[in-house]
C-alpha cells in the first residue's frame, strides 16, 4: 500500500495542531508542523526570518509590479514552490501527519492521503487560545478571525480549492467532542479509508 499521509487543516483555536500531534503519536508516525519552517529554510535557501514571515502569506499585488519586470518570482511564491517539493518528498519518504501548509492540495494526487478539517465554535476557540495557547491580545475574537482570514486567503490564493469547504476533506471534525474523541474518530475513519485503498 505504501506510505499514508494525514493532512490536518484547521481553524485557529480549534485544537487541530494538538489533534494532529496526538494522532501521530497514537499511530507511531512522523509529525510535521512548525518543523516545516526549518526544512523550508534548507529547501529554499532563504533566510529563516523571511520564511517565517511569508510562509502563510499570499503575494501582494504590489509584489508583481516590483518583481515581474526582472522575471523573478515573489518571495511567497518561491516559498510555496519549495514547500510543494518538500511536502511531496516527505509523503514519499514516510507515513506522517502534516498540519496546514496547503498539504491537502499539494498531495491531492497521493493515493493514500487522508484530509481532515478541524473546526470549533467561536467561544471554544476563544477559550482555547486564552487558556491553552496563552495568547494575550486586546480582542481575542477579532484576533482569531484575522488569523483565520489570513489562512483562508493564503490557501485560496495558492490552490484551486476553497479553505474549509467540505468537499476538499474526507472528514470535518468539531473539536468540542474532545481531543481524544477526535483522535479516535479520525483513526477509525483513516482505517476505513486505507482498507478501501487496498
Amino acid at each position: 500500500m505504501g506510505n499514508y499521509v494525514i493532512t490536518i487543516s484547521r481553524e485557529y483555536g480549534s485544537g487541530g495542531r494538538i489533534i494532529g500531534r496526538k494522532l501521530a503519536e497514537a499511530l507511531g508516525i512522523a509529525f510535521y508542523d512548525k518543523q516545516i519552517i526549518n526544512l523550508l529554510v534548507q529547501e529554499s535557501g532563504l533566510p529563516q526570518a523571511t520564511v517565517e514571515e511569508w510562509t502563510e502569506k499570499k503575494t501582494p499585488i504590489a509584489f508583481y509590479e516590483v518583481y515581474m519586470p526582472i522575471k523573478e518570482r515573489p518571495v511567497p511564491d518561491q516559498i510555496y514552490l519549495a514547500k510543494t517539493r518538500l511536502i511531496q518528498n516527505l509523503a514519499d519518504k514516510e507515513s506522517c501527519v502534516i498540519v496546514g501548509n496547503c498539504a491537502d492540495y499539494i498531495l491531492k494526487d497521493h493515493p493514500n492521503c487522508f484530509n481532515v478539517f478541524v473546526h470549533a465554535p467561536m467561544e471554544e476557540k476563544i477559550r482555547r487560545v486564552q487558556e491553552e495557547y496563552n495568547e494575550v491580545v486586546p480582542n481575542l475574537e477579532a484576533h482569531i478571525r484575522q488569523v483565520n482570514k489570513q489562512r483562508s486567503a493564503y490557501y485560496n490564493y495558492f490552490t484551486m480549492n476553497k479553505w474549509g469547504e467540505r468537499q476538499n476533506y474526507h472528514i470535518s471534525v468539531n473539536s468540542t467532542i474532545g481531543i481524544e474523541n477526535a483522535v479516535d474518530g479520525i483513526k477509525f475513519m483513516l482505517t476505513e479509508f486505507l482498507n478501501g485503498a487496498k
